[in-house]
């Protein structure tokens, strides 16, 4: 099943069939262990809206509220070459290597609801950098108690060019208006995705394709449980959280993002989040 977040309030997919649900605030419905369950019992007892499809279309919105959104590093084996590439000259390369075969994974802060786009909407590049990627990620969806209900797509914008200055820049490289794109939809399922699930990306450029890639979760160092359990040993959240995953997909060096191009990342058990650059 899917759950989507709108103008006009919570809608759940469930068999290619749409059912709005009133009365119900994001948090509270969201952050719950037993959401699939829940979902269920809700499409189960009420009957589908023929007419919620505008609902999809044209009310679309990122689906979060008042979660806060943290991001791994260095998951997988091409970001740890990427992010050693990039800062060889600062000399902090090393850093990501040993990042990599260590027992804690890197945490960081992403963003708010405040910072963050939804489905077709405008994420940023800095005014400070020149050197930019979107960094395509599953994204996970966690309760209050530490639990994974769901999954979505995540865009973790990055500023190349600050981060490979000095490793610690990596706040300003990572957080600022624009920086993250989530949805277009919170995939609820009642076991974890396949290991062969693909992620994959697509840029393009005035009509042209000129970026895209792929990689299978499976290539993830870490388990989305082992990053969730580091997360959650001394931070609280009261409703529930999102982490992106880390990225396996980034472009040669000489790419960089500009003013106007289209991101389209996909994991296809979720869907398709499409973003332009501002």
């Amino acid at each position: 099943m899917k759950l989507y977040r709108t103008q006009q309030g919570i809608v759940i997919e469930k068999d290619e069939v749409l059912y709005p649900v009133r009365d119900q605030q994001w948090d509270d419905f969201l952050n719950d262990d037993r959401l699939y369950e829940k979902m269920l019992q809700v499409t189960q007892s009420m009957s589908p809206d023929p007419d919620a499809n505008h609902l999809l279309q044209y009310e679309l919105l990122a689906p979060i509220g008042s979660q806060e959104i943290w991001a791994s590093g260095v998951t997988y084996y091409r970001s740890k070459v990427g992010r050693q590439e990039e800062s060889k000259k600062s000399g902090g390369g090393e850093f990501y290597a040993l990042v990599y075969e260590a027992e804690r994974p890197e945490l960081f802060f992403k963003a708010t609801a405040h910072r963050t786009v939804g489905p077709g909407g405008k994420v940023r590049i800095r005014k400070d950098s020149d050197w930019n990627v979107p960094e395509p990620e599953l994204t996970l969806v966690i309760t209050s108690s530490g639990k994974i209900v769901g999954y979505t797509i995540g865009n973790d914008m990055s500023s190349r060019s600050i981060e490979g200055e000095n490793p610690l820049y990596l706040p300003q490289a990572k957080t600022y208006d624009g920086s993250a794109a989530v949805g277009p939809c919170i995939l609820v399922t009642e076991e974890p995705l396949s290991a062969d699930t693909l992620i994959e990306i697509e840029i393009h450029r005035k009509g042209d394709r000129i970026f895209d890639g792929s990689i299978e979760i499976s290539q993830m160092k870490r388990t989305p449980e082992e990053l969730v359990a580091f997360l959650y040993r001394e931070c609280s959240f009261p409703h529930g959280s999102l982490l992106m995953t880390g990225t396996g997909i980034v472009p040669e060096n000489e790419f960089t993002l500009q003013q106007g191009d289209e991101i389209k990342i996909m994991i296809a058990p979720i869907g398709t989040l499409v973003n332009f650059v501002e």
